[in-house]
């Protein structure tokens, strides 16, 4: 077993010591673990982020297995332990809070008042209004960042982060939905969750988009 110190030397001799202090002090809640959020928390535990709160009420499935960030022995377990398993295989230092539940309009605010900035990435439109509207309400203090468009293989070049807002960016095309044929794929999903974990890094460090 590698000590904390180790992991933590290897991490600022790529990020340096004032970086990795900053990375390793940020409060980061992802709410769905498909697709983007799998891979939203995956990316942000392999540059170590210190704290990561997961939200999903989901198991997983033999059909996540085409984009989303676990393997055939994870098949049935809830996705908030699946992943907390990824999480601890890359660094068992960080500290991961679980939530195994759905996001409804009645426990945003006890789901999130923790939190520094809020991930939004679930696949369902309906999700993703209450959750983004209910940030937007209640936390307007708080850094959200969410996703819209990422289904298929259309071009890499027309996923980007906008600021819509002082603390909201959304991240993707905008305009993709998924259809039969052009659903929800690996390298598209995980395109766009990148966009989500760099704008997440940025805020972390201080960067904001204009």
């Amino acid at each position: 077993m590698y000590t904390k110190k180790q992991i933590f030397d290897a991490l600022i001799e790529r990020h340096s010591l004032q970086v990795q202090k900053k990375l390793c002090n940020g409060n980061v809640a992802i709410a769905g673990l498909g697709g983007l959020g799998s891979n939203v928390a995956i990316t942000l535990a392999r540059i170590g982020v210190g704290h990561l709160h997961i939200i999903d009420f989901d198991t997983v499935d033999i059909t996540n297995l085409n984009r989303q960030q676990y393997f055939l022995e994870h098949i049935g377990m809830y996705k908030t332990e699946a992943l907390k398993q990824q999480i601890f295989n890359i660094n068992p230092y960080i500290d991961v809070n679980i939530d195994c539940v759905k996001v409804t309009e009645q426990n945003i605010k006890q789901l999130f008042y923790k939190d520094d900035i809020i991930c939004e990435a679930f696949d369902v439109a309906e999700a993703k209004a209450t959750l983004v509207n209910g940030i937007l309400a209640q936390f307007p203090e708080k850094k959200l960042v969410a996703a819209s468009g990422l289904a298929g293989y259309e071009s890499s070049n027309i996923v980007h982060t906008r600021r819509i807002s002082k603390n909201f960016y959304l991240c993707g095309d905008e305009v993709t939905e998924a259809i039969y044929g052009k659903g929800l794929m690996a390298a598209r999903a995980a395109l766009c969750a990148c966009h989500q974990a760099n704008m997440i890094t940025r805020l972390l460090l201080g960067e904001e988009e204009v």
